[in-house]
């Protein structure tokens, strides 16, 4: 690890989101030093300096965080899934904040999700918003960064829906998919992120890219990128649901919740701030189309499932914003 520089941390650090913001990190001298549920899965060779994310070992957990001048976080979960659920997540993120304001942290620089709001319907929302909430009490100063959508590097969701329009004859989109998706590449969230640690002022912003497309567009862009002759097929949003699960099932994966599908089709993929990005994902996906779809990525095997010994997926700490609603 390097002798020089100011030491950060990032949970996930070789997760999706966390990864870029590490390498972020990295290329401009400081040390990382990553919270992570596996830390034996940690690969060899990064120059970050690995701890495990404990939440039932308080003391270690703010031993760990001693010196860390901004913690970076993107812990969170998708879904529920056995015993982990919303409500879990949102008190394993109260136990990480205080613990980072009983360690001195300087700033926090949390990963949230666009539109997330107290009285949302949705558990992932209303979770997110009651984590911020929580942050804001621990008087550490802050910036909330809100993405609705990543999309860049390894990330699931359009590599998903790449497989998908190589492999099926008919690619399904509930309500004509009218509705918008401001997503943002990765490398722009990271560098937004880095970017607020030295403020000291409070920040809530939306992190979203140039472009806008409705969900059709989005998938048209990938089917062309792709060489893809799917037909892409409005269904009534109802169909959605059980499409994905008895496709998930096939698949031994959870491709798209209820939620999700539901909070997409509500707008909340959208937003009318101004672009904290650069790389359109229209351009992004027509550049790298060759590249997406080749191999299925699942999430279940990534975040649950024992793994073999070569791969170094995160804990559930890792969406996607993780997860579809926002890919982390």
């Amino acid at each position: 690890m390097p002798a020089n520089g100011r030491l950060d941390a990032v949970t996930g650090a070789f997760s999706y989101s966390g990864a870029a913001i590490a390498r972020e990190l990295l290329a401009a001298g400081h040390q990382v030093r990553t919270l992570t549920g596996h830390p034996e899965r940690a690969p060899a060779g990064t120059g970050i300096d690995v701890r495990p994310l404990d939440f039932t070992d308080d003391a270690a957990l703010r031993h760990a965080l001693e010196g860390v001048h901004t913690l970076y976080n993107t812990y969170w979960v998708r879904f529920a899934h056995g015993p982990v659920d919303h409500e879990a997540a949102v008190a394993n993120s109260r136990i990480l904040f205080d613990a980072a304001a009983r360690a001195g942290v300087e700033r926090i620089v949390h990963v949230s999700i666009t539109h997330a709001d107290l009285d949302s319907p949705y558990p992932y929302f209303r979770g997110k918003a009651e984590v911020e909430r929580h942050l804001i009490r621990t008087g550490v100063p802050y910036a909330i960064v809100r993405p609705a959508v990543l999309f860049g590097g390894d990330g699931v969701l359009v590599n998903n829906i790449a497989w998908l329009l190589r492999h099926l004859p008919v690619f399904a989109i509930g309500g004509g998919g009218r509705y918008r998706v401001r997503a943002i590449h990765v490398d722009d969230l990271a560098r937004l992120c880095v970017g607020l640690s030295d403020r000291a002022d409070p920040v809530l912003v939306d992190a979203v890219g140039p472009e806008a497309p409705t969900f059709r567009q989005m998938v048209g862009a990938i089917r062309a990128a792709v060489g893809s002759h799917a037909i892409i097929l409005p269904v009534p949003g109802t169909l959605i649901p059980a499409l994905s699960w008895a496709l998930g099932l096939a698949l031994r994966d959870v491709l798209l919740t209820r939620d999700e599908y539901d909070a997409m089709a509500a707008g909340l993929a959208d937003s009318d701030a101004p672009s904290t990005g650069t790389i359109a994902f229209t351009d992004w996906v027509a550049e790298h189309g060759a590249e997406l779809g080749h191999r299925y990525a699942n999430e279940l095997d990534r975040h649950f499932r024992p793994t073999t010994a070569d791969e170094s997926p995160e804990a559930v700490g890792k969406d996607p914003t993780g997860g579809s609603a926002a890919d982390r």
